[in-house]
């Protein structure tokens, strides 16, 4: 018990930063993490629960104290293979898991201090395994002889992909981009996720027996009722992600330089525009940038537009309060030490132009009211209190649809009103079609990567029972 108390009593351990006047102007990643050192101290604060909660807190159920302890004792290989029993990208979630308000927000030290770091140590061992050269390929299972088609090379589909190759399954993924990642590679900016950690996961997953075809858009170049009946796949997961950007319908959101979020960060990140010249899609040049939202997404939109050369300025324009944003605590606070400008409780009614272009961005100040559908204060406008920002860009960051192609080439394929995939169970992702499931984005809507993942891994176990079993 005594040992235990003394545990609780080391502070949790800070992950050094690049300096906040430095880092806005380049895109290497913000948080260096932590040395072998650091990582033992904040090991050792893990108290090993008898009944650890904090696995129930994970959507992909890794074995928290069991990899914990393994750093605690040095033995950093060790624990990245313990979590890539049950993780197929570690090193990924390790950097953009809402650990807060998931893992860590169940960690029992929690409760009177500060809780176990568990992504950041997630995040240590993952790089640490991967930098010494230390990758194991599991020994895999003989093969069964059935193959599984997986449409989208996002967070569920790489889930659901290694899963079933670890069972014995060939597994092609077909992706639209030419690149595989989804959202890890065209929507989470270098900063944060450096994209050779992208790259270097889903090497990981060609290693152990996964196929993937890029280029390849299912539902133009060939239908998932093709996939099944004339190439012999025996199932099929679709997680094609929600990459259908929303707008407000204001006045000139059709002028140059409005952009959705997906436009933007994709043009930036996939196709590498922040170092343009070098290659070759460039972005046109903006001084004054205003994000509209308040979600991760937001942020880190906001994040990358102060990060190009020609960026003066950079505003956060959220209808509601700092309460109520749904951007990471940790996005927040970077994005306000890297000097992005937040106007809250406002909310954009008009995109002004000249020659065609972003001249400004019209505003109102909102005030919050009675609680709506999603539980927050519904926003409510101060007449009389417009303003214009000065502005020459405008990033529309409120939110994304499902992709509605797979749904429209697919017979048998219900969906709901949304756009969203019905799947009748939720805990195995079948679809209204035989043989097809889904998960992730284009059944929830847009969520965190985890939850994808967590999506992913459940479909995994279904498809695989219905592989063996027809």
């Amino acid at each position: 018990m005594e040992e235990k108390k003394s545990k609780v009593k080391v502070p949790r351990q800070p992950m050094p930063e690049q300096d906040p006047k430095v880092r806005n102007k380049n895109f290497n990643e913000v948080p260096l993490g932590y040395s072998p050192e650091t990582a033992i101290l904040e090991a050792k604060r893990c108290i090993q629960c008898k009944k650890p909660k904090c696995i129930d807190g994970c959507p992909v159920q890794v074995k928290i104290p069991e990899f914990i302890k393994q750093i605690a004792d040095g033995d950093f290989a060790a624990a990245a293979r313990t979590l890539k029993e049950t993780n197929a990208l570690p090193a990924i979630c390790g950097r953009v898991c809402p650990q807060e308000t998931q893992c860590e927000q169940l960690c029992v030290i929690g409760v009177k201090e500060e809780p176990v770091a568990v992504g950041r140590l997630e995040r240590f061992a993952a790089d640490y395994e991967r930098t010494n050269k230390l990758v194991k390929i599991p020994s895999l299972p003989s093969k069964t002889g059935k193959k599984v088609a997986i449409v989208g090379a996002g967070p569920s589909g790489l889930t659901v992909a290694g899963d079933l190759a670890k069972l014995g399954h060939e597994v092609v993924i077909f992706e639209a981009l030419h690149k595989p990642g989804g959202v890890l590679f065209y929507g989470i900016p270098e900063f944060r996720l450096p994209k050779e950690i992208v790259e270097a996961e889903i090497h990981y997953l060609q290693q152990i027996g996964v196929h993937i075809k890029v280029n390849y858009v299912v539902g133009k170049i060939i239908s998932i009722d093709e996939l099944m009946n004339q190439h012999d796949f025996s199932a099929v997961f679709i997680g094609t992600g929600a990459g259908l950007p929303y707008f407000m319908n204001m006045p000139g959101e059709n002028l140059n330089a409005v952009y959705s979020a997906n436009e933007f960060l994709t043009r930036i990140n996939l196709m590498k525009a922040w170092n343009f010249p070098n290659f070759d899609t460039p972005i046109p040049s903006h001084k004054r940038v205003a994000v509209v939202g308040g979600g991760n997404t937001a942020m880190d939109a906001a994040r990358t537009a102060l990060r190009l050369p020609t960026t003066e300025k950079v505003y956060i324009v959220y209808r509601r309060s700092l309460n109520e944003m749904p951007a990471r605590k940790e996005e927040i606070e970077h994005g306000r030490e890297e000097g992005i400008e937040f106007h809250l409780l406002t909310n954009p009614i008009r995109v002004l132009g000249k020659d065609g272009w972003v001249s400004g961005l019209e505003c109102i100040k909102m005030e919050l009211g009675e609680p709506d559908a999603s539980g927050r204060r519904r926003p409510v406008p101060v007449e009389g209190s417009n303003f214009t920002l000065d502005v020459d860009a405008t990033v529309i960051a409120i939110g994304n649809g499902s992709n509605p192609l797979i749904p429209m080439t697919t017979s048998g394929l219900k969906t709901n009103k949304h756009g969203n995939i019905e799947v009748v169970n939720a805990e195995t992702g079948l679809t209204t079609r035989e043989g097809v499931f889904a998960g992730g984005d284009i059944v929830t809507g847009a969520a965190t990567v985890i939850e994808a993942m967590g999506a992913g891994k459940k479909a995994a176990q279904a498809m695989h029972e219905y592989i063996m079993n027809t």
